[in-house]
């Protein structure tokens, strides 16, 4: 089952690095950590992947309780009385019975019931799965998250530095007489809001690293430090079609599987709700023991007595409920059907939007890149000409602020971009693939 691999998966460290007692520990550790191991510790943590865990182990557990079917069931019994008769008491009288009985033949209604709940086992196991999944992309994307807003908070950073060079020569400048009071006012403008975008910048990384933190069961107030992410894939080559990503997801997407297990579990419920109105046969034996005083009335029991025989029934009549419910579960095995359908469905949607934004994003990363280096160029060739009194502060201004615009653009598609990826690899169902290629990148 594709469930188990991911099982394996999260049991094994994705680097040498590993934290023993990440279930207990309440700060975060100080060494810088990686996607990988920023799930891995996630994962040992998260309630909501560990109660999807739990339900899978109840449905496995239900599923093993129908093999009893199979083997006889044994009661035994112990009785002790004392009779009151004419007002006066008896003597006490003692018995036990041991009996047995074995279901010989139900034209295999215990086999539809077995199958029945190792399908429910089954969609329960690709729950678990789904519920893995969604919350490893969930990191993902915070991860993500908080690169870019530190991304963000560097580029802020870098132009704030900017705008100081920008009014130290605007004064020099007005000091010297080659420029107007108006030139330094500009400057000093522009300053203060580079000074404003990085407090900006900076209270949007504290809000994105606390998100990431209550992600892992942390305190948001604490510190993590993560590592970049290598910027080395994306191109056109590594992109599969999107028929081979509708195929791999009949493989690897959990709702799939788990709608075809939900299927599944309601046809052979279907089944046995069918063959509970045949007959069946079972095989039964009875021993027990008496002992009854002498003096008392019925006296004389004082024995071991036994029997063995072979039971057939078959339900009659009962009112109607086997045949209704006979009904409703053909229906119930209806809806499965139909839900399979509206499940590929919507699978198939995901794929395609997820697949289009992908494809997008390395379009818009590479426009990013350009309009980078433009502005780039375009502020240190704007900040030449007004130095030796070619351009004005506007135009200065005008490209420092084309610069943050482009820092913002390509810090947002870089990382876009990978989360598009990630959830590519989540439509599929196959984000283990994904956090091994980045693993293998690294």
């Amino acid at each position: 089952m594709r469930f188990l691999a991911y099982l394996l998966l999260f049991c094994v460290p994705f680097s040498a690095f590993a934290i023993e007692d990440c279930m207990t520990r309440t700060t975060v550790p100080n060494e810088e950590l990686n996607l990988g191991q920023v799930i891995e510790l996630g994962l040992c943590r998260n309630p909501q992947t560990a109660a999807a865990y739990m339900a899978y182990e109840s449905s496995r557990l239900q599923k093993n309780a129908n093999y009893a079917d199979y083997l006889p069931s044994v009661n035994a019994s112990a009785n002790a009385s004392l009779p009151y008769r004419n007002e006066q008491w008896g003597d006490w009288s003692y018995g036990a019975s041991l009996s047995a009985s074995y279901l010989i033949f139900d034209f295999g209604k215990r086999l539809a019931d077995l199958n029945q709940a190792s399908a429910a086992w089954r969609a329960a196991g690709f729950d678990y799965d789904e519920t893995v999944q969604n919350y490893i992309y969930g990191v993902i994307s915070s991860y993500y998250a908080l690169l870019k807003a530190d991304a963000d908070v560097q580029s802020a950073e870098m132009l704030l530095k900017v705008a100081k060079t920008a009014r130290d020569t605007a004064q020099k400048k007005f000091q010297a007489g080659a420029v107007a009071k108006a030139d330094v006012l500009k400057a000093d403008t522009t300053l203060a809001s580079r000074e404003l975008d990085l407090e900006r910048a900076k209270n949007n990384r504290e809000i994105t690293r606390g998100t990431l933190l209550a992600k892992l069961s942390f305190d948001a107030e604490q510190e993590i430090k993560i590592a970049d992410m290598p910027s080395n894939f994306g191109t056109q080559e590594e992109t599969k079609t999107l028929d081979e990503l509708f195929e791999q997801a009949k493989k690897t997407r959990p709702d799939l599987l788990r709608a075809t297990a939900n299927k599944d579990s309601a046809w052979h419920r279907r089944n046995s709700v069918w063959l509970s109105n045949l007959p069946s046969v079972s095989a039964s034996g009875a021993l027990s023991w008496n002992d009854t005083p002498s003096e008392t009335f019925g006296a004389g029991n004082d024995n071991i007595s036994g029997s063995i025989g072979i039971r057939a029934s078959m339900p009659l009549f009962a009112g109607f409920a086997n045949l209704y419910n006979a009904r409703a579960a053909q229906v119930n095995y209806d809806k499965a059907v139909e839900q399979e359908r509206q499940t590929a469905d919507n699978a198939n949607l995901d794929i395609f939007t997820a697949y289009q934004n992908y494809k997008t994003a390395q379009t818009v990363l590479k426009q990013t890149e350009t309009l980078l280096k433009s502005a780039t160029e375009s502020e240190r060739v704007t900040s030449g000409m007004y130095k030796v009194g070619r351009a004005t502060m506007l135009d200065w201004q005008t490209s420092q602020s084309e610069l943050l615009d482009a820092e913002k653009q390509n810090n947002a598609a870089k990382y876009d971009l990978f989360t598009k990826r990630a959830a590519v690899a989540l439509a599929v169902g196959e984000i283990r693939a994904e956090l091994e290629g980045e693993e293998n990148e690294e």
